[in-house]
């Protein structure tokens, strides 16, 4: 497994390519009571600077941008903060 991704709603188009790639995803709404930790790393849309409705959410992980992206280039994002 290559690591443990949290998945915007609106971007669960991306999970099969990253669950191809190695990641367990999980989508931020099955995530979004509880604590993000545990993910490697966050992959948000930008379409909302407060991604899950809270002003100080606290994550370790990295939280990566999915803007204009594809899911190749998502991929490549977190491989980089990864590393």
């Amino acid at each position: 497994m290559a690591g443990k991704i949290a998945l915007e709603d609106n971007l669960s188009s991306f999970a099969p390519y990253l669950e191809d790639k190695g990641f367990e995803v999980r989508l931020l709404h099955s995530v979004a009571s509880g604590p993000l930790e545990g993910f490697d790393a966050v992959v948000v849309s930008g379409q909302s600077n407060n991604f899950l409705n809270i002003q100080n959410t606290l994550t370790r992980a990295p939280v990566i941008d999915a803007t204009g992206l594809t899911p190749e280039q998502v991929y490549r994002h977190i491989k980089q903060v990864l590393e």
